[in-house]
């Protein structure tokens, strides 16, 4: 083994990250009523124009749901987290189903066989000495929100979000320790279904709508901070964002102007949950676009005196954009539009691969708020072969996955300060976008494919052993 000296600290929590939504399955059992991903259909029975058009796909009966089955983890957390285990995971990102513990979102009382569950995972975890991180809302409000209130944008959900946040809070006092409030919250603006249980295809003015709704998840985040201080004063909550600094196109100024206000799209939603309050650069933002949001009294109070302790996000890759609307029209990548970047690789999926450019988003997102990091979601997703000796021979994954551990400790030598780090799908599951089991990002294999045939047989990729090795040296040994 490599004995030079870690750049991560003791302690440090790696680990691996899922969601409920797109590993658990066992749509319907245990009490459980339906999420929003439960009426969603596979990419080739128009997953894209389902997330964009809800209501219809609400009224549509598709041949197969991805989320019904999913990766069966609700059958097969104890061998999953056993795994988790042996890779010496120190942490397991993971969320609890809101509709798992209140089937409709707006009841008074939980599913006792819902809670029930999650006191099983969270054992079983604790088992092996591995600390849960919990997001409480990823992309699962209950579907019967969507239905009966519009989503986030009426504000009782503000009051339902509290009574969920208060039953788990409640429940798991002494078994979870970190929570996120809402998993990629900036995600609203982008796929608002996902994100906020809504529906903006007929609304007047939708990105009114959206930055409502968005409004909303803030206060309701800020509560469920202060709540959750109250109940544990050992609790950590962290906010989360969907992160990945943009890059000017060239350095014309007009570019350089570009790439800022595309961050601050995203930076928005964190300057209220770290700091406090609505940023400066919102007031003309909202004016030009026409946006009045909707405050009541004590917003700001709540907001400002309800801070997170520490910021997560996911980061996969940088962006890059232009003022220049023909150069904007080559735009392909993931939800984000970006260019593509002459000096970078991309995935199968047109995903750019850029690991300087995680050091490059820490530096800025530390510097912006002086808080600690802690990254819950990076990762590739590719096509994994099994070859016939039952080998899946995923260097490509460990080359993308050293290089980005490079650069984590690059930033911590930079001075950021960062507590963690749970690659994304460190088992295959379901891709929240696509709907697909091809586009595998674990360490674990899972046979099941896009149509959901497989024995979902548990194999541990190539993959396996270098994170085990790595976690096992703090990162110091990564080669």
């Amino acid at each position: 083994m490599n004995q030079q000296k870690s750049q991560f600290p003791e302690g440090f929590l790696w680990g691996g990250a899922t969601a409920a939504n797109q590993s658990e399955g066992a749509y319907l059992d245990g009490g459980k009523g339906l999420s929003l991903v439960d009426i969603i259909p596979a990419a080739e029975e128009d997953r894209f124009e389902a997330l964009l058009n809800p209501a219809q796909a609400l009224d549509t009966k598709y041949r197969f749901y991805p989320s019904h089955e999913s990766i069966d983890f609700y059958h097969h957390f104890k061998e999953d987290i056993r795994l988790f285990a042996e890779m010496g995971f120190k942490c397991f990102r993971m969320s609890i189903s809101w509709p798992r513990i209140f089937p409709n979102g707006d009841e008074s009382e939980p599913n006792e066989e819902g809670l029930a569950f999650y006191d099983e995972v969270f054992d079983e975890c604790h088992k092996y000495g591995i600390e849960p991180v919990v997001t409480i809302n990823h992309f699962d409000t209950p579907l019967e929100i969507f239905k009966k209130y519009g989503g986030w944008k009426d504000r009782r959900c503000i009051d339902f979000y509290l009574n969920f946040c208060e039953a788990i809070f409640t429940r798991y006092k002494d078994k979870v320790k970190y929570w996120m409030t809402f998993n990629e919250i900036n995600m609203i603006l982008h796929i608002p279904f996902l994100g906020g249980a809504l529906d903006v295809t007929k609304e007047a003015n939708p990105e009114e709508v959206k930055y409502q709704a968005a409004h909303h998840q803030l206060v309701a985040s800020a509560k469920a901070t202060k709540l959750a201080h109250e109940i544990n004063p050992d609790n950590q909550v962290g906010c989360m964002l969907a992160a990945g600094n943009t890059y000017p196109f060239t350095c014309n100024p007009n570019d350089v102007w570009k790439s800022i206000n595309a961050d601050r799209e995203g930076y928005f939603f964190i300057d209220v949950q770290s700091r406090g309050y609505y940023p400066s650069y919102t007031n003309r933002f909202f004016k030009e676009n026409n946006i009045e949001i909707v405050m009541e009294e004590g917003d700001k109070e709540v907001l400002k005196e309800n801070t997170v302790d520490y910021i997560a996000f996911s980061y996969y890759s940088s962006r890059l954009t232009s003022a220049d609307p023909e150069k904007m029209k080559e735009t392909e990548g993931n939800v984000f539009a970006t260019l593509r970047n002459p000096y970078l690789k991309a995935s199968e999926w047109g995903w750019q691969i850029d690991p300087l450019g995680l050091r490059i988003t820490m530096n800025l997102i530390y510097d912006r708020y002086q808080k600690p990091l802690f990254i819950v979601e990076n990762g590739l997703g590719a096509v994994d072969t099994v070859t016939d000796a039952g080998m899946i021979e995923d260097d490509y994954r460990i080359d993308y996955m050293r290089e980005h551990v490079r650069e984590m400790g690059e930033a911590i030598e930079d001075g950021v300060e960062l507590i963690g780090y749970t690659p994304w799908g460190c088992i295959d599951l379901v891709s929240a976008g696509t709907g697909e089991m091809k586009k595998r990002y674990g360490f674990i294999y899972v046979d099941r494919d896009n149509k959901g045939n497989g024995t979902n047989k548990r194999l541990k990729k190539k993959s396996f052993d270098w994170y085990k090795k790595t976690i096992a040296s703090n990162g110091a040994d990564i080669e």
